[in-house]
C-alpha cells in the first residue's frame, strides 16, 4: 500500500484529519492523525524530546529501540484507519516505506470526576465513573486494591471500533461463567456495539426479555462489592456506567452502601425495599379487582366509602386505573427529558395540579389517586433503574387479569411472574439463585 497517497486521499473527505511535514533526526517525516483527538503542539515537544533522546543512544529513528514510537510493518488500510480512530499518531516517511505509530498527548475530551447523577450514596465515596474508560478501571481499582483484580481488554467492531474490559477476581470468580462471557465476546470481534441492546445480542440475551440480564452501576463502591461477590464487571469505552453480571433477585434489594450501617437497619431497609415491591405490583390490581369484581370481600363500610368516591365517575375501574397510570407514566418521561431547570415545575404541575383536576372533573376517585400515588412512591424503593422499569410492566399483567377474573386473575398473575423469574438465567445461573462466590452452576 503506498500509505503517503492513501492519507491524503483520505483527507479529501476526512477534514479532521492532518498530515504536518517535519524534520526529525536530519529525516523528512509526516505526521498524522486527527486534531480532535491530538493536541499537536504538545505532542510535536514530545517527539523532539524522544527523537534527542533516541540520537544520543545513536538509535535509528523508525527503529523499535529508539524508544520513539512503534514500527508498523506494511500496514494495511484498516490497521492505518484504526491506529488514527484510536487517537494515535502515525510517523511515515514521505521518500520510503517506513512507518510507526505514537502515543500522542491527547485532548481532554472527558469530564472530570463528578458526583453520581442517577444513584444516592448515603454513606460512602461519592464518585462516579465518567467517559474515559482508562480513569474508570482506576477508580474501581482505587475501591478493591488486590493483586487478585484481573482484567481482560478487547477491541470491538469494524466501522465504530470500541474497547471493552472484563474484570474479575481470581480466585472468586467462576471460571464457567468467565469462560462463557469471554468466548462470547470473542465470538464477533467485528461486530460493532454502538449501546446495550448491542452488547445484549453479542452476549446471546433475548431482545424480548424484561429483565435486564445485567445491573448498571456509575458507584466504582458498587462494582467493587459485586467483583468481591464473584461477579464481571464490564466496562465500555465512552459509557459512564459499570455493567455487572450476572443479575440475580436480590440485587434490587441490597446495596454496598447498606453495609454502612448497623445489621439490624440494613435488615429493616431490605423488609422495606421488598414491600415496596409488593405494593407497587399488587395495590392497582388489587383496587380493580375489589372495585369491578370482588367487592363482595370488603367490609361494607369500605365498600361503601369507595362507591362514594366514584360517583359520577363515567368509566369502568380498568379504564379509570389505565387513564391515571399513563399520565403518571407520561409524567415520569416527561421529568426525565426536560432540562433540571423545569423537571420539577413539570412534576408538581402533573402531581398536584392535574390530580387535583381529574378528581373535581370526577374523572378518577380520590381512592385511585391515593393508592397509585402509594404504588408510585414504592416502585421507586428498591435499587436500580432497570429494576423500577421491570415492575412497572409487571403491574400491569396484574391489572389486566384482575379486571378480568377478580382475586383469582390477581393470583394467577403472581403465578406466571413467579414462573417466569424462575425460568430467567444468565449463563446458566438462575435469577432466584443465592450468589455466592465460586459457588458451581450449572
Amino acid at each position: 500500500m503506498n500509505l503517503p497517497e492513501f492519507l491524503k486521499s483520505r483527507q479529501e473527505v476526512d477534514s479532521d484529519l492532518f498530515l504536518h511535514p517535519m524534520i526529525l533526526a536530519y529525516q523528512s517525516v509526516v505526521l498524522a492523525g486527527y486534531r480532535s483527538l491530538i493536541d499537536l503542539p504538545q505532542t510535536v515537544t514530545l517527539l523532539r524530546q524522544l527523537t534527542l533522546n533516541a540520537d544520543a543512544a545513536d538509535k535509528p529513528l523508525f527503529d523499535l529501540k529508539s524508544g520513539v514510537g512503534i514500527p508498523m510493518n506494511d500496514p494495511g488500510e484498516r490497521e492505518v484507519l484504526n491506529a488514527i480512530a484510536d487517537g494515535q499518531m502515525l510517523i511515515y516517511s514521505d521518500i520510503s516505506d517506513r512507518c510507526m505509530r505514537l502515543v500522542p498527548v491527547s485532548r481532554t475530551l472527558s469530564r472530570s470526576i463528578e458526583s453520581p447523577t442517577t444513584e444516592n450514596v448515603v454513606r460512602g465515596a461519592i464518585s462516579a465513573f465518567n467517559e474515559e474508560l482508562d480513569t474508570n478501571i482506576g477508580l474501581i481499582k482505587q475501591s478493591m486494591p488486590t493483586e487478585k483484580l484481573q482484567m481482560q481488554s478487547y477491541a470491538l467492531g469494524r466501522d465504530q471500533r470500541r474497547r471493552i474490559v472484563l474484570l474479575y477476581v481470581k480466585g472468586k470468580i467462576h471460571e464457567r461463567l468467565l469462560q462463557s462471557i469471554s468466548q462470547k465476546i470473542e465470538s464477533l470481534p467485528e461486530k460493532d456495539i454502538p449501546d446495550l441492546q448491542a452488547l445484549s445480542d453479542l452476549l446471546g440475551f433475548s431482545k424480548w426479555t424484561i429483565i435486564t440480564r445485567y445491573n448498571t452501576t456509575e458507584i466504582p463502591q458498587e462494582a467493587a462489592s459485586a467483583l468481591a461477590a464473584g461477579k464481571v464487571v464490564l466496562l465500555l469505552d465512552r459509557f459512564p456506567f459499570a455493567l455487572t453480571l450476572p443479575i440475580l433477585l436480590s440485587d434490587m434489594f441490597v446495596s454496598q452502601s447498606d453495609r454502612n450501617v448497623p445489621a439490624l437497619l440494613q435488615l429493616s431497609l431490605l423488609v422495606l425495599r421488598v414491600l415496596g415491591v409488593l405494593l407497587s405490583i399488587l395495590l392497582p390490581g388489587l383496587y380493580v379487582a375489589l372495585v369491578s369484581v370482588n367487592p363482595e370481600v370488603l367490609r361494607i363500610e369500605i365498600a361503601l366509602s369507595i362507591a362514594g368516591s366514584r360517583v359520577d365517575v363515567p368509566y369502568p375501574a380498568l379504564v379509570e386505573t389505565l387513564l391515571l397510570l399513563l399520565v403518571l407514566e407520561l409524567t415520569f418521561e416527561s421529568a426525565v427529558r426536560l432540562p433540571k431547570t423545569i423537571g420539577p415545575t413539570i412534576t408538581m404541575v402533573g402531581g398536584i395540579i392535574l390530580g387535583q383536576a381529574v378528581v373535581q372533573a370526577k374523572l378518577v376517585s380520590n381512592v385511585l389517586i391515593i393508592i397509585l400515588a402509594a404504588s408510585t412512591i414504592a416502585n421507586f424503593a428498591v435499587i436500580g433503574v432497570q429494576n423500577t422499569m421491570s415492575i412497572r410492566i409487571y403491574k400491569y399483567l396484574l391489572l389486566i387479569l384482575s379486571s378480568m377474573f377478580g382475586l383469582l386473575g390477581l393470583f394467577v398473575g403472581i403465578v406466571v411472574i413467579c414462573a417466569y423469574l424462575g425460568h430467567v438465567n444468565t449463563f446458566g445461573i438462575p435469577y432466584l439463585s443465592r450468589w455466592k462466590a465460586g459457588r458451581r452452576y450449572g
